[in-house]
């Protein structure tokens, strides 16, 4: 198993000027759908959303939360802005970005029709954690937006900050994670100015985001079917249960290096060492770049990767992961790495004390969305503790757990560690 290297669109130089960032932090933002005051609700909320709002009107970039994770904003409809999003994102320009909306009526200047099983999805679900992939009406967009494809995937966030911001700029907001591309996508204020500050406009601090995932993304195919092209935070179930048994395609799943084996001295300090023989962190990047367009983000490219090796164990049984990742862990420290263990709370007991130098727990496997929530920050939290190699439990890829398994798969390039 051995560490992605970096693709040259996203390698960046940290300029270290926090300064140059504009920060605002505003109050916590109440669940949609509560009773409370419409938000925000303070006069400094309201002078931030409308500084932040002219920083996009002025072409700039401004993070900020949704419900899923913090977005990095900037006007759909000027290349100039969203080629500033793609320059801090260190981003590949034929990867699409998600246009953000405030109101249904938004989409008659965006779209040039909407089947009535993509409005039924609409109606279910806006606003909420789904991005539906439309077809564009041409010249309303810049053509960065969409990678050149005649579709534009747009969705309704949940968060109220989010929409207070959209309707002061006046404007559709291209919005992909706010993070360095490659890296975890940002739930805190904090991961955005830890992968980007200094290279974007400004930070809108709202808190931690909700779902802690990606929306999910769908196209609806002539008839009525819809496609899945990238798992979040609506299941596939969910989506079932509003166009009928049969008429949903999960996604696509993620290329996998199925490997077993120890892991042997790095030769390199800046490398891991390999669980398995064979595994070329370039395999997957080279079949990307030769494939065509994707129609959503996150269908090509590395994401959500640490800076560690990282590898999925899975296996047979509960019992059988943790022996097969404690020796793999053992032997690594025993080379000299600084590990680290991605596990779900049922399992803890299974391992050794000290099983690996960092441990971090994704929470109940009968909950997983407290671990869709807490995925992205606890691959965060390997890197501040140096982990240069890393497992991380598997878990069942249904509901929302096919979410996480994409999101981790991802992050680990594809490496699969079977423990029988």
């Amino acid at each position: 198993m051995k560490k992605p290297q970096d693709s040259s669109f996203a390698v960046q130089r940290r300029s270290g000027h926090i300064e140059s960032t504009r920060y605002w932090k505003l109050s916590p933002a109440e669940p949609m759908g509560t009773d409370c005051a419409p938000y925000p609700q303070s006069t400094a909320d309201r002078e931030a959303i409308e500084e932040a709002a002219a920083l996009l009107r002025e072409g700039s970039t401004v993070a900020f939360p949704t419900e899923t994770v913090y977005g990095l904003g900037a006007d759909a409809r000027s290349t100039a802005a969203v080629e500033a999003v793609f320059a801090a994102k260190g981003r590949p320009s034929d990867n699409p970005l998600i246009v953000h909306i405030a109101e249904r009526s938004e989409l008659d200047g965006l779209v040039t029709e909407v089947h009535p099983s993509a409005a039924a999805l609409i109606d279910a679900f806006w606003p909420g954690p789904l991005t539906v992939v439309l077809p564009v009406l041409p010249g309303v967009l810049s053509p960065l937006v969409t990678a050149g494809l005649d579709t534009v995937g747009v969705r309704m966030p949940d968060h109220p900050l989010a929409l207070a911001l959209i309707r002061a700029a006046g404007c559709p907001v291209a919005a992909p994670s706010a993070n360095r591309s490659g890296r975890p996508s940002p739930t805190l204020a904090a991961h955005v100015l830890e992968d980007l500050a200094g290279y974007i406009g400004g930070v809108l601090d709202g808190g931690a985001a909700g779902v802690g995932l990606e929306s999910t993304v769908v196209q609806v195919q002539p008839d009525g079917t819809a496609a899945v092209l990238r798992p979040g935070g609506i299941t596939a179930e969910q989506l079932a249960a509003v166009l009928g048994p049969g008429a949903v395609t999960p996604a696509p799943a993620p290329a996998v290096d199925v490997a077993a084996g120890a892991p042997g001295p790095s030769t390199d300090p800046a490398e891991a060492p390999a669980v398995a023989s064979g595994y070329s962190p370039g395999a997957a990047h080279a079949a990307g770049d030769n494939s065509p367009a994707p129609r959503a983000p996150g269908m090509k490219y590395t994401h959500y990767a640490p800076r560690g090796a990282l590898g999925v164990v899975r296996g047979a049984s509960a019992q059988r992961v943790a022996e097969a990742a404690a020796d793999l862990l053992q032997a690594a420290q025993r080379a000299g790495e600084i590990t680290g263990l991605l596990l779900f709370e049922e399992h803890r007991a299974l391992y050794p004390a000290n099983a690996a130098a960092c441990v971090v727990s994704l929470g109940s496997l009968a909950s997983p969305e407290e671990g869709a929530r807490s995925l992205y920050a606890a691959l965060r939290r390997f890197d501040e503790a140096g982990a240069t190699y890393i497992l991380a439990e598997a878990c069942p890829d249904t509901g929302l757990g096919l979410a996480i398994m994409n999101r981790l798969m991802k992050a680990a390039g594809g490496t699969v560690v079977d423990a029988g």
